[in-house]
């Protein structure tokens, strides 16, 4: 992938006017009880290439989607269109810090946890539930 003339930007980095989309894994795995606990890494691989098949439905344009995984997940392998963030503790700390650190950024987090959805509107992050991303 080459630059583009007279782009000071590096080929790989995301384009911060972009909608971010940051997924908790986690939560959004576990919002079906499809049998996940038996295999949550296989859960997590799904979801994303679920992610990376779909998008996010209803979105508008082009979005930069980040799956956030925790625990036994962690170590899933980014994809084209989803990267992948294994959170060295906690999903959701990670989901905070990511957050935080795009403050002029529109971004969107997928969660259904009450209190990481109220850490992350404080930072200006709307958030939208499982079903947004599985229908």
């Amino acid at each position: 992938m080459s630059e583009t003339p007279g782009s000071s930007k590096a080929p790989d980095t995301p384009d911060p006017n972009l909608f971010l989309v940051l997924v908790d894994g986690a939560n959004v795995v576990g919002s079906r009880p499809d049998g996940w606990w038996r295999d949550r890494r296989g859960a997590a691989e799904r979801l994303r290439d679920r992610l990376a098949r779909e998008g996010l439905p209803g979105s508008a344009g082009p979005v930069e989607i980040v799956l956030v995984v925790e625990g036994a997940a962690r170590g899933v392998t980014s994809v084209p269109g989803v990267r992948v963030e294994s959170a060295p503790g906690s999903g959701d700390e990670r989901i905070v810090e990511l957050t935080a650190d795009q403050p002029g950024r529109p971004r969107l987090v997928v969660t259904a946890d009450r209190g990481l959805r109220r850490r992350v509107t404080e930072l200006g992050a709307e958030v939208v539930g499982p079903r947004a991303v599985l229908g």
